[in-house]
């Protein structure tokens, strides 16, 4: 099956209560740039919402840049990503020129994430095995 790279609407995060219910699971992952916040789903997708505060960049214009760079990164790896609602949080402003400095931070919290939710899942059988064994 040939992969379909187009960011469809369910895979966007648009509702506070989404939002909120991924704050509220308390994982995450973060580094220079970027905060990343993540609950597994039930979908067969990965979602993405971004937060890029006034605090972080006063113009508009520089936030929607971050937006949409952090978007065009999502787009291409949504495939790679573990089925995980995920809300990337910018932390430190950033322009064109630390492009190639944010694409590496981005790629760096994906393999962490990825890494993380396989190996939940390998210990959530485990659990459920021992749960069952002691009744």
């Amino acid at each position: 099956m040939v992969q379909k790279y187009r960011l469809v609407k369910q895979a966007k995060m648009i509702k506070t209560d989404d939002f909120s219910s991924v704050f509220n699971f308390r994982k995450r992952f973060s580094l220079k740039y970027l905060v990343m916040h993540y609950q597994p789903n039930s979908l067969q997708r990965a979602r993405l919402g971004l937060v890029v505060g006034k605090k972080t960049a006063k113009l508009a214009v520089s936030r929607n840049y971050m937006r949409r760079v952090l978007r065009e990164f999502f787009r291409l790896n949504q495939h790679d990503i573990c089925h995980v609602d995920l809300i990337i949080r910018v932390q430190k402003k950033f322009d064109k020129l630390d492009f190639f400095q944010i694409k590496q931070e981005f790629d760096t919290l994906i393999h962490k994430l990825n890494q993380r939710i396989i190996v939940s899942q390998q210990k959530s059988p485990q659990v459920m095995r021992q749960a069952n064994d002691n009744l």
